[in-house]
């Protein structure tokens, strides 16, 4: 597995980025799980940008990851127009999140979800989108389960919704029947919490995963649903949780920090700068002598969405 990188050698890395060649795992965005006491898994790629090379979407779309998780990784690049010939990271590899490894698993925060299959030593990682900005469209952290899902699902909005619809003038039926103008796509999730009023969908829109866009569900691109909908039965645990940070020590010592942009509470809120509270537990990972603490206020300032090695210049272990 990729060791992730010291912020020092990125200029170095990116240099040789272009002949590195990995290989993807044998389903899309399917890892075997870490060793014990490890929480990283998957492997970053790299991606030269061709003449015509498309809009950055269209590159989060080949890869599977999402549009923002892009944009993090590879700051300053243009979204619509990559300048040809640069090369841009695909950020595959991540630390799963600090919680139970069991069913489904969405963190706001990165705008993934993460799914662990009953008996399998793997997790499949997806790109989401989830609640946009506004009082009725938030996503919800919470624990529950799924109640139910659904082929073919129709589209009942909520007055809210509708109103919101309305004031853009656009005037939606009470229900939308299922088929290419339904915007929950193809196949539907429901969860138990709060009245079953979230889901986990499609999408009939080739764009906004990996954004804040839905009015309060989590979208998947239409193929990575209909994967979902075919493993998981009711019942399936569902938590969803919101951590900008993430830390780690590996078994051989390296210790690792992973950093997304924190969700806006407002409009005016700017994601790339607003403060990320360091909880108390990862406040004695900052403090501790095997930790780079410059490094990693580095790596919260940056805010790649990519584990990064923070461990001690002094402290470094060996290679793996």
């Amino acid at each position: 597995m990729m060791k992730p990188v010291r912020l020092s050698r990125w200029l170095t890395f990116f240099a040789v980025a272009a002949t590195l060649t990995l290989a993807l795992p044998a389903r899309a965005n399917t890892w075997p799980l870490p060793a014990n006491g490890s929480r990283l898994v998957g492997e970053n790629r790299f991606h030269v940008v061709e003449n015509d090379g498309g809009s950055l979407e269209a590159i989060a779309k080949k890869y599977n990851v999402g549009f923002l998780a892009l944009l993090q990784a590879n700051p300053g690049v243009d979204p619509y127009v990559p300048r040809a010939g640069s090369v841009l990271t695909i950020p595959l590899q991540t630390l799963l999140p600090d919680v139970p490894r069991q069913g489904i698993v969405i963190n706001l925060a990165e705008l993934r979800l993460y799914y662990f299959p009953a008996g399998k030593n793997e997790v499949t990682v997806y790109p989401i989108g989830i609640g946009q900005l506004g009082g009725d469209t938030l996503t919800p952290t919470m624990t529950t389960s799924v109640s139910d899902k659904r082929a073919n699902p129709t589209w009942t909005p909520t007055a809210n919704i509708r109103a919101r619809y309305k004031a853009q003038g656009i005037d939606l039926p009470p229900v939308v029947p299922a088929g290419p103008d339904n915007p929950m796509g193809h196949h539907a999730i429901r969860l138990a919490a709060y009245g079953g009023v979230y889901l986990i969908h499609g999408t009939n829109a080739d764009f906004g995963i990996g954004m804040r866009v839905s009015s309060g569900c989590i979208r998947l691109r239409d193929n990575d649903i209909e994967t979902l909908y075919r493993l998981v039965t009711p019942g399936t645990k569902v938590n969803i949780i919101n951590a900008p940070l993430k830390t780690a020590v590996e078994p051989d010592g390296t210790r690792l920090v992973e950093v997304h942009q924190p969700l806006s509470k407002s409009i005016d809120d700017d994601p790339k700068t607003q403060p990320i509270i360091v909880p108390a537990s990862m406040e004695a990972f900052k403090i501790d002598a095997q930790t780079d603490g410059m490094l990693m206020d580095q790596a919260i300032q940056l805010r790649s969405g990519m584990p990064v090695d923070v461990t001690a210049h002094d402290a470094v272990p060996q290679a793996m």
